[in-house]
Parts: C-alpha cells; structure tokens; sequence
C-alpha cells in the first residue's frame, strides 16, 4: 500500500517528518517497509513558457527556444524534441539544476550555438512511465496552459511528496485506504481525524429508483449492491491536484470519471466502477454467476471465457463485467458517454481471489475485495464520488441510490474485563486507558461495573473476539512498554504415545531379523476377503465402503492386512524374486455397525510373509526353504523382545492357514496374533505356487508388558545340573500341554525346558508318539544334589503319567 503524506495531511494535522510518522505505524503493527521522497535528486528544474522557437541552422532536428522561466532574462535552450511549440510550458533545468540522474546542468554547444539549460521529458524528472498518458511518455512533458511560470517542478508535478511504503497484514483491511491509514496515525500523534464531504447536491430531475434497476441473483456472493445515477456528465481531465494523488499512490490519470472512481477507493478503501448508462440493457445491473462457456470483452480488449464459480454483472440480456475484478469493454465511459450509472458493491473474496487467479487479472480493486471491504459504508463511496465530480462540474446527481442489501450487517459486540486483558497482555493497565485507547480507534465501548461492552466498528472485521481487543489495547498503548519475561508453566517432556515406542522396537526387530518394511494401501478390494475363504458371518467380512475410492481396486477399507502383503508377495516372486521376507505395521478398521453410525475401531497390526529360500543363495550356505518354524522362531523372538511372558500357542481352525501347520496366539486369555503356512489354495488364489508363511499380530495388547522396566537379577554363583526324560503319549498330546505338567511339577528349582526328540515308529506303540524333554535345575542358594534332583523328576514323570496315560520311554 501506498499513501502520501501530502494527502494523508487532508485528513489528520502531521507535525512530524515522514520517517517519524513511519517508526510510529510500524510500531503499532503497520510495518513501513520504505519512505519514498518522490523528487529525491531533483533540483533548480522549474516552469518555463517558450516564447519562440525556430530552426536550428546548421541541423535538421534541433530547435533554438527561447525561454522565459521567471528570472526576468531569456535564456536560450537547444533541444531535439519534436513535440515543442510555441507558447508551450515545459519543465526547464537551467544551468546548476540537478535531476535524479545525477546529472548536473552545464552550459553546453550544440553545432555552434550556446544553450544554457535543458527541456525536461518525463524520463529525465523521474516519473514512472506507467503513470503517464502514452502521449506523455515520449517527447518533452507538455504542462497545462495554466501552469504559472518560474515554480519549482516538484511542487507542479507533486514531486514534492513523501510516499510511505506500508506491507499490511491480510487482516488489516481498513487500512488499505487513505482515511484508514489516516485514522490510524490520528491516534498515534494525538491528533483529530477529519473526514472527507460527503455532501451531494442531487440537483437533476428524476429518482434512481425510476431511472435504473437492480438484481442480486446470488447474495452468497455479492451482500451489497448500490448504484447511483449521474446525468450530465462531461468528461474531461482530472484536476491537476487529484493527478498529483493518483500518481503519488501508483496509478495512473486516465479521466475524471475515472480517476474519481480510484481516488475514492484509495480514499475509502471501496472499489468502485463507472458503467455507460445508455449501453446498459433496459438500465438494469444483474449480480449472477457466469454461465459455462459465456463470454465477455473486458476493458483491456482481451475476451474473456467465463464460469459458474465467477460473479458476473449483466444487463438484462448478457455480461457486461466482472465482478469486483474488471468492467466489461461494452459498457466503458467514453467521451460519448451522456450518463453514467457508478457501481460500489459487496463481493465475496474468496470468489473474486479465484476468478483474478483464473483469469490472471490482479487489480486494486481485486485485492481490496479479496481482504474485504466495509460493507456498512458504500453510501459514502457513492456520495464521496458525486461530491467530487459535482465539485468538478463534471455532473449532476439524480435523487437517491438503488440497492440490494438483503443481509445488514451485524457489529462484533464483545465484552471484556481490565483483569482479563492485563492478564493476557501481561500489563496492568488502568480500565480508564484502556477506554480511551478503544475510543480513539472508534471502537463503541459502554462500561458496566468491571465489565466494557465493546462494539467494533464497521471496518474492522478482523475483530471478533477479546483476544483481538487485547491486541488492540496492547498496540497503542505500545508494545515496548510490556516488560519481557519467560512464561510461566509446567515443563513436561515431549514424547510419542506408548503404541508408537512398541511399533517401533516391533520395526527394529523384524527388521534386524532379515525382513523388509513394506507400506501398502490402508484400502482393498472387497473380493480379496473371497480369496481368503473367510466365512459370512466373519467380522472381518463387514468391510466398511469408501464413498470416493482412489480406484476401482481399492473400494473398502481393509479388515486384515493379508491380501495387501500377500498381493505385494506375489507381485515379487512373479518377477523371479528367490525369496520373500516382507512385513508392515500398519492398522485394520473394524466397524461397531453398519452403516457407519460411530467412528470404526482402528487395530495397530503387525503382518509378516515369508516365502522362499531361507538364506540368500552361497555356496556356504543350504538351499532349504523357510518353513513353519522360521516364522514361529520370529514371533517368539519378538514376543521375548517385548518382554511378553505367559502366552500360549494353541492350534486353530482359520480358513486361510494350513490345518496342521498354523497356530493361535493367546495371551491374558485373548487371541491376539495367528501365524502358520498359508493354505495351498488360498496361496493359488493370489497367484503364488510357493509355500508362504503368514503372520498377523495386534500390538495394542502386548503395550503393558512392553513397556516394564526389566529388573536386575545377579548371575547364579552355583552351578545347573540337567536330566533328560523321554515319555510316550497319546498322539493327540500336544507338547504345549506336556510341557505345562512339568512346569507345575519342576518346582522352582526347573529353570529351562528344552525339547530335543520328537518320534513316531516301530518302536512305539500305534496312535502314541514319544517326546524327549532336557531339564534344567538350578538352586540360587546352593549346589543341588542329585537325590534332590531325582525326587523332583520323580514328581514329574508320576504327574505325567497320571495326567496323560504317559510311560517313560526305555
């Protein structure tokens, strides 16, 4: 944003320099990123009259004018421009000017005859080209007829401005004008803000409302629409002090109408815009959006293509601008122009932020409304407007303003108390400051005990709560004077969630076993629950449907992580993988009912495949392939790595495992985990002619035991004795149920039972089998001896025979 001193001083008495003013609105969080002295380097450059001016004699393209610049003498100046004549006022550098070049005048021999200055184009006085009419921009800058001779340039061209460069915040959008900007440094000098007239004479005939009509077809995009009409209108420049303005603030002097329409919205902060009012279909302004495919000339000639998503200003028949972002080319004021019908509206931001991006059209006006603008107050644009053009006598006023305002706009009330403010801003502050200091920015404050009922006023939407009255009282009334310290509060030690520390030693380990992390869809297709012959009524067969799935492949979230892993198993040994060892800890998602009436249960799960070679092909190694106990030595390792003791292994029936190579993982009386051979021909299902060994495992149940801290114990001082059994069972005794009998009985002087022998033969009988069991004994407090031994293997082989029909083995 860019604002002049000068005319920031219409509004508010600045007694300060400009880089004074400037320290105080960064203070108060209107950061001044730069102070601009538009003339700066420029010097001695004043008004000049040319009084005659004749053909160089010995060239083709010089001209001897004779100039009178004020001094009382006539000097003689030598140029080459082609656009001077006679009676001309032109800039004029006389001998010792300066210009922002750095350029020093010097008396100077052009073809043996003397020139003691220099006419002055635009380029040379520092004036941006893109702020000029094309008819300015080349050449010697023509002034007014009425410039007086002999003033300084800087003060004619408004050269002698001050310019403050100010990078606002998106949420100050009050400041994006002139007054805002001016209201802001009232309160930080502490001086009286004056508002601009806005009185309007509306001394045509007629009423507005008989005269033009208007209709807002979508309120969710426009919440204001207000049009007055000016007859009469005679377009001609704008006034030179107003050109001054514009171009101080970047923009260029186009005519009075429309200089007036960016006047008052660098003003007022309210875009406006100017239509043709005999162009306009049936005097009718239609807010709508674009139909697809619709087409529209806009004022830059380019033809536009619109959309649905664009605010579109019709007539009754067809587009004639875009809303808030560019005025359409059909309907601009021109010098034929007889009436004019001037627009200031509502328009929503996003909508107008889309349609510039789209159409890469960024304007003033644009911007503005992408912040948002003060809805309450597009009278005052529109008075503001026919106030300055009646001053010009530009027009007459027909009687009243038409508008849709079907939403007024409600105020943010918001009450606050001293002690809640203090205490936010870490301050004590009177109550009594603090009013004066909400007064002073026009906030509306009525005090109630200890209690301010605050109302904000129109132009500041940004303030909806009393952390932004806070921030308001804590900006005036200075930032530096809030003393710094450390904020008090508990120190607490950041960490991840306990599930996350056990997935993560659950990555380490499988990974440190020779097993590769895989991460695959949380989504997959419901037939892949077929392949795995999973029953009906089986939970996992309530898969629960995506609404919008990426593909045709992945419509339900999954219930079990098999078919992803055993579809990434596939794909790798389809491409001649030798081996397989892949696992993911990922999470299933069981709903409590459906359709969804709750959010779903989400199980952290770990799954593993195997399938292939056990060891990477060497000739020091075997070419056997994994089997069940490669994947049973992985689970009671991992299970050993979370310290997880007293579970079981039992057999079971899922559909998807082998039947006697599969087993069930029980803790704390809780199916937790299966693991086993893949069934051939749910192997053949998803395409793999291996034999594959599959786990899956939830982890939420081993977090308790995972995250106990071991205890020390010392080494044992004396030393273990060991005996070997082997006893003959049933062949439906499982060693499982052998080996609990032996614990029972080992007493706890039984540290280890390891079985070695497993055989089924001649020399036992038919339907049994004999199991060989290594014991280990061992006394913390003493060597053992061998009676004592003997007595506890006497317990146990009793208790097996008892309890199995068991004989020892001779």
């Amino acid at each position: 944003m860019l604002a002049s001193i000068a005319w920031l001083k219409n509004y508010v008495d600045i007694d300060v320099t400009p880089e004074v003013l400037a320290e105080k609105l960064t203070r108060v969080g209107l950061e001044v990123e730069s102070v601009l002295h538009l003339g700066e380097g420029l010097e001695g450059v004043l008004t000049g009259r040319v009084t005659t001016i004749e053909r160089h004699p010995n060239s083709d393209h010089l001209w001897i004018c004779q100039m009178d610049y004020g001094s009382g003498e006539i000097v003689q100046i030598l140029t080459g421009a082609q656009n001077v004549h006679q009676g001309d006022m032109v800039p004029v550098a006389v001998v010792g000017s300066h210009l922002p070049s750095g350029m020093k005048l010097k008396k100077a021999k052009m073809r043996g005859l003397d020139s003691f200055g220099m006419l002055c184009s635009a380029e040379e006085l520092g004036i941006d080209a893109k702020l000029l009419l094309p008819e300015q921009r080349s050449g010697i800058f023509i002034l007014p007829e009425d410039t007086p001779i002999g003033v300084d340039i800087k003060q004619v061209l408004g050269l002698d401005d001050v310019v403050l460069d100010i990078d606002l915040t998106s949420n100050r959008a009050d400041c994006f004008s002139i007054v805002g900007l001016a209201r802001e440094a009232a309160v930080v000098l502490g001086k009286e803000l004056h508002l601009p007239a806005l009185d309007v004479a509306e001394a045509a005939g007629g009423d507005a409302a008989a005269m033009a009509r208007i209709e807002v077809q979508a309120p969710e995009l426009c919440s204001r629409f207000a049009v007055r009409v000016l007859p009469n209108i005679k377009i001609a420049p704008s006034p030179e002090w107003m050109q001054k303005a514009l171009r101080a603030c970047g923009m260029r002097p186009i005519s009075n109408v429309v200089d007036v329409t960016n006047y008052v919205m660098l003003e007022l902060g309210q875009p406006m815009h100017a239509y043709d009012y005999d162009q306009v279909g049936e005097h009718t302004l239609i807010v709508r959006r674009g139909a697809v495919g619709e087409k529209l000339v806009t004022l830059d000639e380019q033809k536009r293509t619109l959309d649905p998503s664009m605010i579109t200003i019709s007539d009754a028949t067809h587009a004639i601008g875009l809303g808030g972002v560019m005025g359409g080319l059909e309907t601009e004021v021109t010098d034929a122009t007889h009436t004019v019908m001037l627009e200031a509206a509502s328009f929503d931001g996003p909508s107008i932020r889309r349609t510039s991006k789209a159409l890469g059209l960024r304007s003033e006006a644009s911007g503005r409304f992408e912040r948002g603008v003060d809805i309450v107050l597009c009278h005052n644009a529109l008075n503001r407007a026919a106030h300055l053009l009646e001053e010009m006598g530009a027009c007459q006023t027909v009687h009243g303003i038409v508008e849709s305002y079907p939403m007024p706009y409600k105020q943010a009330v918001i009450t606050v108390t001293a002690q809640a403010m203090n205490e936010r801003i870490g301050i004590d502050i009177p109550q009594a400051e603090m009013v004066a200091i909400l007064r002073s920015l026009q906030f509306e404050v009525v005090e109630q005990g200890d209690e301010m009922i605050v109302t904000a006023p129109s132009w500041r939407n940004d303030v909806t709560c009393d952390a932004d009255i806070s921030e308001e009282i804590a900006r005036i009334h200075s930032y530096d004077k809030i003393a710094s310290h450390l904020p008090i509060m508990p120190l607490a030690q950041g960490r991840q969630e306990v599930i996350e520390d056990v997935k993560d030693t659950v990555e380490d380990y499988m990974t440190a076993e020779g097993l590769n992390e895989v991460m695959t869809y949380t989504f997959i297709h419901p037939n892949s629950l077929d392949k795995l012959a999973l029953a009906p009524e089986d939970a996992r067969r309530r898969a629960i449907e995506i609404m919008n799935p990426i593909s045709d492949e992945f419509k339900v979230m999954r219930t079990t992580m098999l078919p992803s892993l055993l579809a990434t198993a596939a794909y790798n040994l389809a491409h001649q993988a030798e081996s397989v060892k892949i696992f993911e800890v990922g999470k299933v998602f069981l709903p409590k009912s459906l359709p969804l009436t709750d959010f779903p249960e989400e199980k952290r799960v770990l799954c593993a495949v195997l399938s292939g070679r056990r060891n990477e092909l060497n000739w020091t190694e075997d070419k056997a392939e994994v089997d069940f106990y490669d994947m049973k030595g992985i689970v009671e390792g991992l299970l050993d790595k979370l310290q997880v003791q007293g579970y079981t292994l039992t057999t079971i029936a899922e559909p998807y495992l082998h039947p006697g190579k599969s087993c069930a993982i029980v803790y704390n009386d809780q199916t937790i985990g299966y693991f086993g051979q893949l069934h051939p021909t749910i192997a053949g299902n998803f395409t793999i002619d291996n034999d594959v060994y599959v786990l899956e495992l939830e982890l939420a149940p081993l977090q308790e035991a995972a995250t106990q801290v071991p205890h020390y114990q010392a080494l044992p001082k004396f030393p273990t004795t060991s005996r070997d059994i082997a006893v003959v069972v049933p062949e439906d005794v499982t060693m499982r149920e052998l080996e609990q009998v032996i614990l029972e009985h080992g007493t706890k002087l039984l540290s280890n039972i390891r079985v070695f022998d497993l055989y089924t033969g001649k020399q036992v009988a038919t339907g049994s089998k004999s199991m060989a069991f290594n014991l280990t004994f061992q006394a913390q407090e003493k060597t053992l001896t061998d009676q004592e031994v003997d007595v506890i293997i006497k317990n146990i082989v009793e208790a097996v025979g008892t309890t199995f029909a068991a004989k020892l083995r001779d």
